[in-house]
């Protein structure tokens, strides 16, 4: 099984045909993505797989400024730490603000991926780094996510045939989008209502380390994800992206 996942995988870096999205199906999409990602029930587990993007955000926005990376550690209460090490400043800086806005950012590159026929790539890509991020997990808990959320991975891989690629992608895109704008309302009300918990916060820490209030950092946060939408939209509405019927 896993030499088949692995030829597998190694064969979906190629191009498929544009899905035929319809409107009812879109809207299908948007429903499921909200309910994945709104009911508590379903959060506990959608959830953690934000906080893995959450996390590799930093860990790669770190990496592109040649911060190295020390580990990532994940638990079950959607918490997650990214540990880099490098000379401070503006580095720093950049590796922490791409925490929040990675999963919208991904999910706007996932959209637009699957309505342009590269799903099955999205999905190969997408397996290799997170089995990649395995070797830098520190803790059990932690192991434990990425494990199972890599078993889903290669069962999509495995599952999916070609021609539905391209559906599976989009509606994913779909549900990060969603799950990063929970995720903003999350930090906004620690700012607003739970201010105990302003270290949990990125917007804090980033206020922290270089003296730019927090609001001026959520308000970034919110122009990367609205953008993010916006680039979904576009894509999803034809004008980048062909097949939307």
């Amino acid at each position: 099984m896993i030499e088949t996942w692995w030829y597998q995988l190694l064969g979906g870096f190629t191009r498929a045909a544009p899905p035929e999205i319809t409107g009812v199906e879109l809207l299908i999409m948007v429903i499921a993505a909200a309910l994945l990602s709104l009911p508590r029930a379903t959060w506990r587990y959608f959830g953690l797989f934000t906080t893995i993007v959450h996390e590799l955000g930093h860990a790669f926005a770190a990496l592109m400024t040649g911060r190295v990376l020390k580990g990532i550690t994940l638990t079950m209460d959607h918490a997650g730490t990214t540990t880099t090490i490098g000379r401070p400043g503006w580095r720093s800086a950049w590796s922490g603000f791409w925490g929040y806005p990675t999963p919208a950012a991904l999910g706007a590159a996932l959209t637009w991926a699957g309505v342009n026929g590269w799903g099955p790539a999205a999905l190969s890509t997408g397996a290799l780094i997170l089995l990649a991020a395995l070797a830098f997990i520190r803790n059990a808990g932690g192991v434990l996510i990425l494990l199972v959320t890599v078993s889903l991975s290669m069962v999509l891989v495995l599952a999916v045939p070609e021609e539905l690629t391209g559906h599976v992608v989009v509606a994913l895109g779909l549900a990060l989008l969603v799950g990063s704008v929970r995720d903003l309302g999350k930090v906004l009300a620690v700012h607003l209502r739970r201010r105990r918990e302003l270290q949990s916060s990125d917007a804090y820490l980033l206020y922290r380390s270089t003296g730019v209030p927090s609001p001026v950092w959520l308000l970034l946060f919110a122009a990367v994800i609205a953008g993010s939408l916006v680039a979904a939209w576009i894509s999803l509405s034809g004008e980048m992206g062909p097949g939307i019927a």
